[in-house]
């Protein structure tokens, strides 16, 4: 069975209570994955055309990407792969999960797979919509 197939009351008690020590190339994976974050929360920033044209077109494919991934990152899957030689690993706790496992790790909130999705969509639609305000220079 796979955290897909998995009924929702499985998949939140996948989560361990207490943050896990991760070793070199899970501290790795972990730091790269703040590149796409900042990027998402700063791109709208860029002064020239074709870096904000871009950032819109970034943004669309980025959430097309986890919604054709089951909810899932690239960078959690090409771990996966390294790790395990498949692309998906269920005990992997941050596949599918990296935001919303760093919010319980750092606040203590164990917030459902449906807020956190709720949230990141929303933030995403604003950033794209700074973006978009920002090259028709609105903003």
């Amino acid at each position: 069975m796979s955290l897909d197939d998995a009924p929702p009351s499985e998949i939140e008690s996948a989560i361990p209570l207490a943050p896990q020590k991760r070793d070199a190339l899970g501290q790795l994976c972990f730091v790269l994955h703040f590149l796409p974050l900042i990027y998402v929360v700063t791109g709208w920033l860029a002064p020239w055309r074709g870096a904000l044209i871009f950032y819109l077109v970034f943004l669309p494919a980025m959430f097309v990407q986890w919604k054709l991934n089951k909810s899932s990152c690239v960078l959690n899957n090409i771990e996966s792969l390294i790790r395990t030689g498949r692309w998906r690993n269920p005990s992997n706790r941050e596949e599918g999960a990296w935001l919303r496992t760093l919010v319980n790790d750092k606040t203590g909130w164990n917030l459902s797979r449906a807020t956190m999705d709720a949230f990141i969509n929303t933030v995403l639609a604003l950033f794209w919509l700074l973006g978009l305000a920002r090259l028709r220079g609105w903003v």
